[in-house]
């Protein structure tokens, strides 16, 4: 395992553009912090987002993992280019000439999106843990540590939606091509769920939860309607936002399932490809 990822390490740090765009979603999941500035006046009325509890524990943690899931697209280049640099480069073909067998070589990028994931879901726990210990107005242990599944899902929705950049990425050979690939399965997963709420307007959430990306949209659910402020001004205008935000086990099973497809697929395109 640590001989793969190091092969891949190593072409990551001598590629310009995956350094940049490595450092400029780190540079993204760092901006989270500066919400707790953002004041402004409605009237008479100052408003300071921060004073509004979003950095409250353990609401910290399901705010900040679905703020941070948001700029998961500059990995994705990273990932689908990562590929394609494979195949521009000769380097695939070079590494199985040296004796890295098609597994070896879908293991050592699976491999790099878990890291890239992983320290994703590291580098979120510990600006939430500063930001919620700063802004915080419960610091109790035991509020602190709940809600910590947000980030176990978090890391999921990031091995689930990166596994399925890189099959996408081999299927297509080309990182605009597969960007494309996944804004138009996307586009298709919108089309089927507005045909369902048409034809099948009971069941759209049966029919819906087992498509690859709208589960992991399922995974951390908007944590908007959660605030106080909300909550208190749509009871006054009689509309009910109450809603189950809890991570659910069926929805990690879906993204973990749908994980392991999109490797075996690409080790099978990759295997069956005359390269």
């Amino acid at each position: 395992m640590l001989r793969l990822l190091s092969i891949e390490i190593h072409k990551l740090k001598y590629n310009r553009a995956s350094r940049i765009l490595i450092f400029i979603y780190f540079a993204l999941l760092t901006s989270i912090a500066l919400i707790a500035a953002v004041k402004f006046d409605i009237g008479p009325i100052e408003f300071h987002l921060a004073e509004q509890g979003i950095f409250n524990f353990p609401y910290i943690w399901h705010f900040n993992t679905f703020m941070a899931a948001i700029f998961k697209f500059f990995l994705l280049l990273v990932i689908v280019s990562m590929m394609a640099n494979e195949y521009s480069n000769k380097t695939l073909k070079q590494n199985l000439i040296d004796g890295l067998s098609k597994k070896e070589f879908i293991l050592s990028k699976f491999y790099t999106v878990i890291l890239l994931a992983g320290i994703s879901t590291i580098f979120v726990f510990i600006v939430s843990l500063i930001l919620g210990y700063v802004y915080s107005d419960f610091n109790e242990f035991s509020i602190v540590t709940t809600d910590l599944e947000y980030l176990i899902a978090f890391f999921v929705k990031l091995v689930g939606f990166f596994s399925f950049g890189l099959f996408l990425g081999i299927l297509v050979k080309r990182s605009a091509f597969a960007v494309g690939a996944m804004l138009v399965w996307a586009m298709l997963e919108g089309f089927v769920k507005g045909m369902s709420y048409w034809k099948f307007e009971n069941f759209v959430d049966e029919i819906m939860h087992f498509f690859p990306l709208e589960a992991m949209a399922n995974l951390i659910k908007e944590p908007f309607t959660r605030l106080s402020a909300l909550k208190t001004l749509a009871k006054q205008v009689d509309v009910d936002l109450s809603k189950d935000f809890s991570v659910q086990i069926l929805d990690l099973i879906i993204v973990i399932t749908w994980t392991f497809i999109f490797i075996y697929l690409s080790y099978f395109i990759l295997k069956k490809r005359d390269l």
